[in-house]
């Protein structure tokens, strides 16, 4: 399916997909690229797929491995 960009940098994901993942208006969107691939990987941060990472990150050291990762970010 294809969709655009506007002169913003604003895209539009068309409403048959937002339906099938439960996003509505204000859902937040985790954006990573695959560089290798040359392809954006958008993951709309809805009640499901927080659930879906519930137990995947226990142990120690956590919140600081959080803070440098959005310190990172905050440098690109």
């Amino acid at each position: 399916m294809d969709t655009y960009m506007t002169i913003k940098g604003q895209i539009v994901i068309p409403s048959k997909i937002r339906r099938k993942l439960g996003m509505t208006e204000n859902t937040r969107i985790q954006v990573d690229v695959d560089e290798q691939a040359h392809k954006i990987v958008l993951t709309p941060i809805t009640r499901e797929y927080i659930q879906s990472l519930r137990g995947k990150y226990k142990g120690k050291g956590l919140l600081k491995a959080l803070a440098a990762e959005k310190k990172r970010e905050k440098e690109l």
